[in-house]
């Protein structure tokens, strides 16, 4: 099967800094690093990298091949990467001593792909191809439509957090995934809690303490690999890549828990986003010391 994935693809500009700033504060960054990034590109990667078939719908500015050539180097199908004009998306990515991050992204192309040519590469879709998408594309809603009125199963990574986003997709969501500050932000706005969306799956991911899958009334808890964090940025993004990729070949859902578990662990533990996402090989073999 084919995971169809309509994502963010950005430049990722990594500023390494000694804390993070704070309201006026002006800091020198220690260094400089340019790498691929935004949440639909590292899901991609992700996908590729556990052994999915993944063909991403997306968008660059013609300074942008570079991000494309990567993200085919790393095993992704970009035939549905349009190159359009005016800038790619980028963001900008402060990292501090203690492994966390704050992030602005400016979305560029990745807000301006045609809705035409999402329907014409969804029509060469299967029934029973999984569907992936995030909140930093346009046309997610009418995308997810597109694909389940073509029978492929849809899953919904609700970030970056939107509540009237989210709530705008669920009916054409079979698989919601979110970490639990966004959970909360999605109780606050609607009174809803993860488990009483009406979807056939939803996970929640809990950071050190692992993951929760609801599904049919039950709670499948994930314990999280302990491990000393280089840099977070990415890590929920390998996580759900995983999971999709432990979907499309049949595992079943423990199992592709259990897998994206190791590999997030170990992406933190390396700078940068989808270039320090790790292989299927490596996640496997990943002991956490």
């Amino acid at each position: 099967m084919t995971i169809w994935n309509l994502g963010s693809i950005n430049a990722d500009h990594v500023y390494a800094l000694p804390h993070l700033p704070g309201p006026g504060e002006t800091l020198a960054a220690r260094s400089l690093t340019t790498g691929l990034g935004g949440k639909g590109a590292n899901m991609s990667v992700a996908c590729a990298r556990a052994g999915g078939q993944i063909r991403h719908i997306g968008a660059v500015g013609a300074e942008g091949a570079w991000m494309v050539d990567r993200l085919r180097s790393y095993g992704v199908d970009t035939s549905a990467i349009l190159t359009l004009d005016g800038a790619s998306g980028h963001a900008i990515i402060a990292v501090d001593d203690a492994a966390e991050n704050m992030i602005l992204v400016f979305p560029g192309t990745n807000r301006r792909i045609p809705r035409a040519h999402i329907d014409a590469t969804l029509a060469a879709a299967k029934a029973g191809d999984l569907f992936l998408t995030q909140n930093e594309t346009n046309h997610q809603v009418e995308a997810a439509f597109s694909a389940k009125l073509r029978g492929l199963r849809v899953a919904y990574a609700a970030a970056p957090f939107d509540a009237a986003a989210v709530q705008a997709i669920l009916p054409h969501a079979d698989l919601l995934l979110l970490n639990e500050v966004e959970a909360e932000q999605l109780r606050q706005a609607t009174g809803q809690g993860p488990a009483s969306l009406g979807l056939s799956d939803v996970i929640v991911t809990l950071g050190a303490e692992g993951s929760v899958w609801l599904h049919g009334g039950q709670e499948h808890r994930v314990p999280a690999l302990r491990v000393t964090p280089v840099d977070t940025t990415g890590a929920g993004d390998t996580f759900t890549g995983y999971v999709l990729a432990g979907l499309d070949e049949g595992r079943p859902m423990p199992d592709a828990l259990a897998l994206a578990t190791r590999a997030s662990a170990l992406k933190v533990t390396r700078p940068g986003a989808a270039d320090a996402i790790p292989t299927r090989l490596e996640a496997e073999a990943f002991h956490a010391g």
